[in-house]
């Protein structure tokens, strides 16, 4: 087990995430319907706005990195649960569809720099190459997020209607996320921030993977590999988030089969991402990944091939896969590139990340509209390719 201290910082990045995710990336789940209803546009509206937010935190991904390399994250985490608070109220007061894509806009700032790539920044700034505990603890907090969000936006929304309940999570970033995150300790670790012609916007350590002309091809080389299994691993992620049911459902399982099974998801996410905190801990972060990327796939052809009767065994691969390649997109990283500039280069590997995750719900949905079950080949397909890619990496 972590010491104080470090117990204490994964706990408070852990609970930041809980209330970041919560507020944002769990909220139109809740209140799209009664959003759309109340400003006469079409549910699809709601989501397409929300995605065009997720679009904009991929932009900013970036930006955002440099910030917390030059100033760490105490600071912009506090930031941006005054942003998220922001956000939340434009909404609460939004009118129309203008409204909307202002609030959503203030919201992708907030996520931008406010979710698990800030808070894995963080960890790696206080805790350098011995940051992945934290990390780890940090995703077993928050891949409660949408446990405590779902029910708790949805008791708001009953009592209070859906611009109060945005009210009382804006209430929440400002009277718990906030004095939360500032009581985070600046790091003392010589050079955790960076400084010099790094923090004054000369080209970083951080950027140079993806500078043209690149001084270093295989960091390069690796750098993208990694973004396209990161984007690969959101994409089916949010997939199954969105469509899950419905997948289960075309490949033969009853509505209540597909439910049942779908909650099976987030305790197989919670229990792989325990066997990293303990059993598995010195075991590579690359090993891990690689056996956590091929779940997924191995999930879907016990599913095409068994039919229904296998479909728990699919929710548990494909929840405890997803649950280790939430760590490994902050391990991997520190692994291949170090801790300097970590903040910024998280922010360009996870840019097609963020964007992946903004379409598969759409083209995921429109893949189980025209394929039915082929979606389920696609899907296992696009794993696939995420584990033979980990394979090209060279070892670290």
């Amino acid at each position: 087990m972590p010491e104080g201290g470090k117990a204490a910082t994964i706990i408070v990045l852990g609970l930041g995430q809980v209330l970041g995710w919560g507020s944002s990336f769990y909220l139109p789940a809740i209140l799209a319907a009664p959003m759309a209803r109340d400003l006469d546009v079409a549910t699809s509206v709601v989501f397409g706005v929300f995605s065009l937010a997720l679009v904009l935190s991929a932009a900013l991904g970036p930006g955002a990195g440099r910030l917390l390399d030059r100033h760490g994250g105490r600071i912009v985490l506090a930031l941006t649960n005054v942003i998220f608070a922001l956000g939340l109220v434009a909404l609460s007061r939004a009118e129309g569809l203008t409204g909307l894509l202002v609030a959503w806009g203030v919201l992708g700032l907030a996520m931008g720099a406010g979710l698990y790539e800030a808070a894995f920044a963080t960890a790696v700034q206080h805790y350098r190459a011995g940051a992945r505990p934290a990390i780890t603890g940090i995703t077993l907090i928050a891949g409660f997020a949408s446990t405590v969000a779902w029910p708790l936006s949805l008791l708001l929304e009953a009592r209070y209607g859906w611009r109060g309940c945005c009210l009382v999570w804006a209430a929440l970033h400002l009277v718990l996320g906030l004095p939360l995150h500032l009581t985070l300790r600046r790091p003392r670790t010589p050079g955790a921030i960076m400084t010099g012609t790094q923090a004054s916007g000369a080209p970083a350590a951080a950027d140079a993977a993806f500078s043209r002309p690149s001084r270093a091809p295989s960091a390069r080389t690796t750098a993208l590999l990694l973004a396209y299994v990161f984007a690969v691993t959101w994409f089916i992620a949010t997939a199954m988030a969105t469509h899950l049911p419905l997948m289960l459902q075309a490949a033969g399982a009853s509505i209540a089969v597909a439910v049942g099974v779908g909650a099976l998801v987030g305790p197989a996410q919670v229990a792989a991402r325990l066997l990293d905190f303990g059993l598995l801990k010195h075991v590579s972060p690359v090993t891990s990944a690689r056996v956590a990327s091929f779940a997924h796939p191995l999930g879907a052809m016990l599913l095409l091939t068994l039919g229904p009767g296998a479909a728990a065994a699919f929710a548990l691969l494909h929840g405890a896969g997803n649950g280790v390649m939430t760590i490994a997109k902050g391990t991997l990283p520190l692994v291949y590139f170090g801790a300097d500039g970590y903040g910024a280069r998280q922010g360009w590997l996870m840019m097609p990340a963020r964007v992946a995750m903004a379409a598969a719900p759409v083209l995921f949905g429109l893949l189980l509209e025209r394929l039915g079950t082929g979606a389920i080949w696609v899907s296992g397909g696009l794993g696939l390719s995420a584990f033979l890619v980990l394979g090209l990496l060279r070892r670290p």
